[in-house]
């Protein structure tokens, strides 16, 4: 009876024990801790979620990182602490007794657990003071009201990054048997990387005792000492700042960049919906005995981006410290951030923003750090769309930069143009790469059209990065307004929560010269307000979304019913993919969907997005009996336009709410698609409309 027991012990202190398979469901994750690591370096990571009961691998996309599960604590409740309390003193008091009794059945117990076992002893590192530690250690670490119970699952994972895998973003994701999470980014970093303890699980506040949940920290954790170049990874608590101080020289050209925002797009429960970092950097001043420290720098956004960025001169050599917070000091264990701070290539700005697909055009660019560095345009085999560049100083790679690449012709803006009278005569179609340099300028374009002939202005600037906040116009010969844009929604621009750009569709009303206008809407201007208009007759065109970036089918074999508990023999399964429609130029044929070169054994059951729809179920259906793991599943969409097939590849994405309203539709690099063992994890307890989850 007592082994019984102990069992139930080792379950619970070790993570081992799932709930109820009825309440299995789609894994999820909510932060990883820290979000990235140097090359050629290993590491532990601590992420939170909820749904990762039975979690036994972690994926990274790319090359040149692995990872592996060490641990899992599922969120306990207050039955289990009292279980867990009780033991406690048992096993203390039963190792004092007898510890040459306790330690044989312990060492059985712990090669039972995901722990590998280790010799029997009575010291420290016993298999009876092994377990006592770590039911301490979940005891101390328990929250009976966890802030978040989106991220109150605890997984621990170790990290290894080789020395020669290529620097930047990865996707990081967990897997159980039932499902893949959704992706979290997480990063190869060129330099040292320092980070803090990870926070336990944050503590609800209640109204009037806000106090009582604040993290409880010695002074001496808020500021650490650093030298430079280097990363500092943390997580912001509630009401609190970390500091760093550094040492640093006269000329240094010092770059502070942070990903905070961009590390965790949507915080679940959060409002304003994601963590907004301030970051101030201050100089030293004073004596040794009473120092000061005087503000020098500021930020709380980069233009428009909520991740702050410092720039900064030093004019004399000393002791400097920068301090990053919450704006409006809030906190918890997913509000994780990286500050990467040196004198590192950052590149704030290029001219022009895209170029001519197939071609190799020149690229200007501005920033820090930039001597002696090198931008290379994307290869001439790129295809048109959004492609990324980066600038390269050294052994040290600038951060990416978005570059647009189109099939249209390609023109530059010429000043001055910013009346009618001085309108830029431009032949159609065209794109037309400009800069509102100056504040209150406008640039004016004009063309010849015909009666009853649709033109299509549209903007791409704030979808490049660029600050300009556009504003069109299309005007006839004696300047009467025919259309007029500010904001126009893109689903597909991802995490951009100002949709800045503008586009403008016009039917012209008769033979003659019309005019476009374009300006910023709060009237500023500089080099860094770049544009691409495009200027042409509809294109008409779609793009699609595939929501969640993953799927969960089950295998071919013994599938039970969820509904009718009815046994099936050898049943084919299957599961279906929400795909979205973003329709362009006013496309409303029909597009037929399906999947790429699928895997053998999966099957896309063809379906077609009629003009009216919006969102669709792609059917897969599972011919597989052993469970595997496919990251190359490619859905497509198909379609007849002026004649030809077009053919685009859905882009996996994630469905996340901005502070309980607005929806956004995050893009993803990979779709992950698991096949499991319906023995080991069962279909989930939802249903379907039909109130079933495979056909026979």
């Amino acid at each position: 009876m007592r082994n019984v027991k102990w069992w139930a012990v080792l379950c619970v202190a070790g993570g081992l024990w799932a709930m109820p398979l009825a309440r299995a469901q789609q894994p999820y994750i909510g932060f990883a801790y820290p979000a990235g690591g140097q090359q050629g370096t290993t590491f532990q990571v601590k992420l939170g979620g909820q749904g990762l009961d039975r979690l036994h691998a972690a994926l990274v996309t790319g090359e040149g990182v692995q990872a592996t599960v060490l641990e899992y604590h599922r969120q306990l409740g207050p039955q289990e602490i009292t279980l867990l309390n009780e033991q406690l003193r048992e096993l203390r008091r039963d190792a004092k007794k007898a510890p040459d009794m306790m330690e044989p059945a312990m060492n059985t117990m712990m090669m039972d657990s995901a722990a590998p076992a280790k010799p029997a002893g009575t010291g420290t590192n016993s298999p009876t003071q092994r377990l006592i530690d770590k039911i301490q250690k979940r005891i101390t670490e328990y929250v009976n009201r966890p802030a978040s119970a989106a991220i109150s699952s605890i997984a621990i994972l170790e990290v290894t990054i080789a020395s020669d895998a290529q620097p930047g973003e990865r996707e990081l994701r967990l897997m159980t048997p039932r499902g893949v999470s959704n992706p979290l980014v997480f990063n190869v970093g060129q330099v040292p990387e320092i980070s803090r303890k990870p926070m336990i699980t944050a503590a609800f506040q209640v109204l009037g005792k806000e106090d009582l949940a604040l993290r409880k920290r010695p002074a001496a954790e808020v500021e650490d000492r650093i030298t430079l170049p280097c990363t500092v990874n943390g997580q912001i608590a509630s009401g609190e700042q970390n500091r760093y101080r550094f040492e640093a020289r006269k000329g240094q050209r010092l770059v502070l960049t942070t990903q905070a925002r961009h590390l965790v797009p949507y915080i679940a429960d959060a409002v304003p919906g994601w963590f907004q970092p301030v970051l101030v950097l201050y100089a030293v001043a004073g004596t040794a005995e009473q120092p000061k420290l005087k503000e020098v720098a500021y930020d709380d956004d980069f233009r428009f981006k909520p991740d702050p960025v410092i720039c900064y001169d030093v004019p004399k050599d000393g002791e400097y410290v920068f301090a990053i917070y919450d704006s409006i000091y809030r906190g918890r264990e997913d509000f994780v951030y990286r500050v990467t701070i040196g004198e590192l290539p950052l590149v704030t700005s290029v001219f022009p923003l895209g170029g001519r697909a197939g071609t190799a055009p020149a690229i200007q660019m501005w920033g820090w750090n930039l001597a002696g560095s090198q931008l290379a345009p994307p290869p001439t085999n790129t295809p048109a769309g959004i492609a990324y560049i980066s600038a390269r100083r050294g052994n040290f790679q600038s951060n990416r930069v978005r570059f647009a690449l189109d099939t249209l012709p390609e023109c530059f803006e010429q000043e001055p143009n910013n009346k009618m009278a001085g309108a830029q005569k431009l032949m159609l179609p065209s794109v037309i790469n400009g800069r509102i340099n100056k504040p209150n300028d406008w640039d004016v374009f004009r063309f010849e059209g015909k009666s009853n002939e649709t033109v299509v202005a549209e903007v791409f600037a704030r979808r490049l990065d660029s600050p300009l906040d556009s504003v069109l116009k299309l005007t006839d010969a004696n300047g009467k307004l025919l259309a007029y844009n500010d904001d126009r929604e893109d689903l597909g621009s991802g995490v951009n929560t100002h949709h800045a750009d503008s586009y403008v569709s016009a039917k012209l009303p008769a033979d003659g010269t019309y005019y476009v206008h374009l300006g910023d809407t709060d009237r500023k201007g500089g080099d860094e307000y770049a544009y691409r208009l495009r200027l042409s007759a509809p294109r008409p065109d779609f793009a699609l979304r595939a929501v969640p970036s993953s799927i969960s089918i089950p295998s071919r074999g013994f599938i039970t019913n969820a509904v009718t508990r009815a046994i099936k023999t050898n049943a084919v399964t299957y599961a279906s993919i929400p795909v979205f429609v973003i329709r362009k130029d006013g496309f409303t044929g029909p597009i037929k969907l399906g999947l790429r070169n699928p895997p053998a054994g999966l099957v896309g059951m063809p379906i077609a997005l009629t003009g009216t729809q919006a969102m669709t179920r792609l059917t897969v259906k599972c011919d597989l009996v052993a469970t595997q793991l496919d990251l190359a599943l490619t859905i497509e969409g198909r379609a007849l336009i002026d004649g030809r097939e077009v053919t685009h590849a859905a882009v996996p994405a994630e469905d996340r709410m901005q502070a309980f309203l607005w929806r956004h539709l995050v893009p993803a690099q990979e779709f992950a698609a698991l096949v499991y063992d319906p023995a080991t994890a069962p279909l989930s307890s939802k249903r379907s409309k039909k109130g079933k989850l495979s056909k026979p």
